[in-house]
């Protein structure tokens, strides 16, 4: 995961920020980089029915691991760009909210991911999952060979030769005969690649034509003089032949040589088509930088982190079963209980929760849990933004920062409060265990982070000393340590942002008290970091600049004076009876305008009286639309419908029964009068 603790260090380039509009970057750009950027427009339209076979990165803007893979993927395009008229290399930003659904199409679940697609496929496919865990740029190039060897003849790329090793007659048949082009053979030992890639470097080109031998005909080799493997052998148009020198016995030198040779040129090759973006050109999309007070929480950074989780990183589970249920269930539990946010954002997670622990069942379909998040049912009074909005977590180019961040203090701040409020999960199953905001954690991690690479890196560290935990302080002290654990793998790293160094937090400026001298060496003062811990993630330190109003989802709300109302909205204590009561009406009342706005959709309802006859004529639509169904799910009406059905059988059953019964009694009871 990558770390998301401030700066310690802001310079003058960062006073300056604010003052300039942040121009939107991606970690690959279409025309700059030798690769294929696909987009949810595109995707399909290059894959179906293309003339190459494809390999695909399907990759998170978001994932630190992704960003560093970044200049290898880059480099592997690069290498085997001649390679593209049988073979081409494509990207797509699965954290690009436009691709959300296709990646969720496509079941990406981690990032990034490899897949391979066949040319001239007919119907949709997901492709075929890159297996390896080496990600070297070597062992890819050699699976894409492996991959195009495996088409069947019939769809092998047209421009793709044949990659098979030939027969020693079939060389021998060549020599002395003249043609109209070059033939190279190389030959090498069996494991070899580098006869294939060499026949693949050299697809774009005239008058040339390369073949691969294997070096058994161990006589065939001694009487052509090669006595070295791999060694390329020459047959030029004239039909005179012999083996050339290389320095180097490598695939550059090869591919080199051969394609300096007299006469030998490169075609014209057509570039792919793909359907232009309606008006999304990069250096036109501009972000405005959001001034922020780095020892303030925001509370836009961790709306926006369960926004991402919930419709996002979440979506590419289509069903939630066993243990990944387990875990979404006690993760929406534990922010249900303990997550600091504003009321309606609280009763969305509530109910959410109250939803999932009700449900008896041991499979439930993502779609389900999509609906209630989205308020597809129309339950007044939740709401959750439907967009990120970055402040004390924006980066200084889009992909850096953002997601991780939001998680890295989603999760601090669960931590804090459940050292702040011990007895918040009593009957919820999870009470009495100081590690259970970071066993959920880590078991989320494991299942749901896009990044494995950071999800195995988090799991070694948990491995190692979680279980030692056995306060719910040292629970908030535990991440916090291995935060800057993290901080201190990434700092000088790819994904490191330049405006944000990786350091350990909290820096001195912030928190004075938290750093001491023993002997002179840095050391820190663990009970002032725990309190200033309990602080900096507390209620009271939360601004709400920046968040979205739930009356205009459309809107940002980015005044001062929208602070103060917004945090009239945070969640209210339990224990006021008159806070639940006013409560109840203010959810009535929403309910009623939601309704309204549904059924009339004309736009936002205005707070205005109604007329007795006006309210009762809305209660009776109100429940009519939900008598026939309308806001409900299809698992909501399939369980109707199951239940509807088995009390019917019920009440049949004991009818049968009852009334059996009673025939008997009355045979066996009978007395005839005399």
């Amino acid at each position: 995961m990558a770390a998301a603790s401030g700066s310690g260090r802001p310079g003058m380039l960062l006073l300056l920020l604010p003052l300039l509009p942040l121009v939107a970057a991606r970690l690959y750009r279409a025309g700059e980089d030798p690769l294929t950027v696909l987009t949810a427009g595109s995707v399909r339209q290059a894959l179906l029915n293309s003339s190459a076979a494809w390999v695909v990165q399907f990759y998170s803007s978001s994932c630190s691991h992704c960003i560093a893979f970044a200049p290898t993927w880059r480099a592997l395009a690069g290498d085997v760009k001649d390679w593209e008229s049988a073979i081409r290399v494509g990207v797509l930003d699965c954290g690009e909210e436009d691709n959300y659904e296709t990646c969720k199409e496509y079941g990406i679940h981690y990032y990034p991911t490899f897949r391979y697609f066949q040319a001239f496929t007919k119907q949709f496919t997901t492709g075929e999952n890159y297996k390896g865990a080496d990600r070297e740029l070597q062992t890819i190039r050699q699976m894409m060979i492996d991959f195009l060897q495996n088409h069947s003849q019939e769809l092998r790329p047209p421009a793709c030769p044949p990659l098979d090793p030939v027969l020693s007659s079939d060389i021998t048949s060549l020599l002395d005969k003249s043609s109209q082009h070059y033939t190279a053979v190389v030959f090498e030992s069996n494991n070899s690649y580098v006869g294939r890639e060499v026949i693949l470097d050299l697809i774009l080109y005239e008058n040339i034509i390369v073949k691969r031998a294997l070096n058994f005909d161990k006589p065939f080799l001694e009487k052509l003089g090669v006595t070295s493997v791999p060694s390329c052998y020459l047959i030029h148009p004239n039909g005179s032949h012999g083996l050339i020198n290389i320095l180097k016995p490598l695939r550059s030198f090869f591919s080199s040589y051969l394609k300096s040779l007299p006469g030998v040129r490169k075609k014209l090759l057509l570039p792919l088509q793909l359907p232009a973006q309606e008006n999304k050109e990069e250096s036109t999309e501009v972000k405005v930088w959001k001034e922020f007070n780095k020892s303030k929480l925001y509370m836009a950074d961790l709306e926006s982190g369960l926004h991402y989780l919930l419709r996002v990183e979440l979506a590419t589970h289509k069903t939630l079963e066993g243990a990944e249920l387990k875990t979404f269930k006690d993760f929406v539990t534990i922010c249900a209980k303990l997550f600091p946010g504003r009321q309606p954002v609280v009763k969305l997670l509530e109910t959410l929760q109250e939803w999932l622990v009700s449900l008896p069942l041991d499979k439930i379909p993502y779609d389900a849990i999509l609906d209630l998040v989205n308020n597809k049912m129309r339950i007044s009074g939740i709401f959750l933004t439907k967009k990120v909005q970055w402040v004390g977590c924006q980066g200084s180019r889009p992909e850096l920062r953002g997601y991780t961040c939001s998680l890295w203090k989603l999760f601090h701040t669960l931590t804090v409060q459940a050292a702040l409020q011990p007895k918040a999960l009593i009957n919820t199953g999870l009470e009495d265990n100081p590690q259970v905001v970071l066993q959920t954690m880590r078991r989320y991690i494991h299942h749901f982070f896009g990044c494995q690479a950071c999800a195995q890196h988090f799991e070694e560290m948990a491995k190692e000393s979680m279980d030692s935990v056995k306060t719910l302080d040292k629970a908030v002290l535990w991440l916090w340590e291995k935060h800057n654990v993290v901080n201190n793998r990434l700092a000088g790293d790819l994904t490191e942002d330049p405006k944000f160094p990786k350091v350990q937090w909290p820096t001195p400026d912030i928190c004075p008290a938290c750093h001491e001298e023993i002997k002179g060496l840095h050391s820190w003062n663990e009970a002032q970091v725990l309190q200033f811990m309990k602080h900096h993630y507390s209620s009271d330190n939360i601004l709400y600049k920046y968040t979205e109003s739930q009356t205009d989802s459309g809107e940002t709300d980015q005044g001062d004076t929208r602070e103060g109302k917004d945090k009239s909205l945070q969640k209210k204590p339990s224990g006021s009876r008159e806070n639940k009561i006013q409560d109840k009406e203010n959810t009535l009342d929403s309910g009623s305008k939601a309704l309204e706005k549904l059924i009339a959709n004309r736009g936002p309802v205005r707070d205005s009286g109604k007329s007795a006859a006006g309210s009762a004529s809305l209660k009776e639509t109100k429940q009519a639309v939900f008598f026939l169904g309308i806001g409900f799910s299809n698992l909501d009406m399939s369980l109707c419908v199951i239940l509807y059905v088995a009390s019917s059988l019920f009440l049949m059953i004991m009818y049968f029964f009852f009334r059996v019964r009673s025939k008997r009694w009355k045979v066996k009871n009978y007395r005839s009068s005399v």
